[in-house]
């Protein structure tokens, strides 16, 4: 196939299924390394130059699999379902996965699935992002599950841990509420829900004095800033609006973030003219009632 193999990591709970793929993909040059859990192949995949994960794997289920290997690695992921369903094919690929195939599949097609994904990326491939992400105090280690603070470590849930990792690897930076349910949850938003609230809720009361360090950005979502770390300098939300007044003095303009000119007259001089209008209204009537 090509002088330096592919090396594929394979996830795959059923033993039979798994001998047939790797013996097939090692007779059309792959290298295959076989794996049966979630924690196994979060420690392989740095190494694999593409993943072939069948989402039932025991440990950890795949949908959440596919987003600790993109959270720790760049290296493409091929999801396989069983369920055949349009909804698990979906959230697969917004969990991270490139390729989403359902069981039964063509062995041609997943050797061509494989030759597309790593033809694309391995060649260019970024760094791989380390697996412990440390702001201090805080320290993640995505592989072990870990989260602790000033070495304390934290008791948190699933969602917990997952939802921390993602503010603090990007520390410093505004993550949305779509981006949260997104990355965390693998489904869009539902303006409605107080899911990401509950939780960030929960997370800041775990965190003791570090709550504060989430810190909520009204109307966009959350922002970890950790004492010592300074944040970059977040664009103004909406419309910025300065004055500017008009040759002669005749009112105030209100100019916006497109450049047009909305003319305010001023409240003192509104005054005044009414004031005007009214005296002038009133000697008006008193010189006809004497005439």
């Amino acid at each position: 196939m090509r002088g330096d193999a592919v090396r594929v990591l394979l996830v795959e709970s059923d033993l039979q299924l798994a001998r047939c793929v790797g013996e097939g993909l090692r007779r059309q040059g792959f290298e295959v390394d076989h794996v049966t859990t979630g924690a196994e192949a979060l420690r392989s995949c740095p190494q694999a130059d593409v993943v072939l994960l069948d989402l039932g794997v025991p440990g950890l289920r795949g949908l959440r699999l596919c987003r600790d290997i993109r959270a720790v690695s760049s290296v493409p992921v091929l999801a396989v379902s069983a369920d055949g369903s349009e909804a698990t094919r979906v959230r697969a690929l917004r969990s991270g996965a490139d390729v989403c195939l359902d069981k039964p599949y063509g062995f041609r097609e997943l050797v061509a699935r494989i030759e597309a994904v790593t033809r694309r990326t391995r060649a260019a491939r970024p760094h791989d992002t380390v697996p412990v992400h440390e702001i201090s105090p805080v320290s993640i280690d995505a592989v072990a599950r870990e989260a602790r603070v000033g070495g304390r470590c934290l008791t948190l849930t699933e969602k917990e841990f997952d939802l921390l990792r993602l503010l603090v690897s990007q520390a410093g930076t505004v993550v949305s509420r779509d981006q949260i349910m997104l990355q965390v949850w693998g489904e869009t938003q539902n303006r409605r829900s107080r899911t990401v609230d509950t939780h960030i809720a929960s997370l800041r009361r775990k965190l003791g004095d570090g709550g504060r360090w989430i810190v909520t950005v009204r109307g966009v979502g959350f922002r970890f800033a950790p004492p010592g770390n300074p944040t970059p300098i977040r664009p103004a939300e909406g419309p910025v609006q300065s004055t500017v007044t008009r040759p002669g003095g005749r009112g105030v303009g209100l100019v916006g973030t497109a450049g047009a000119v909305r003319t305010v007259q001023p409240t003192i001089r509104a005054r005044d003219r009414i004031g005007r209008e009214r005296h002038l209204s009133r000697a008006t009537s008193a010189h006809r009632i004497h005439n």
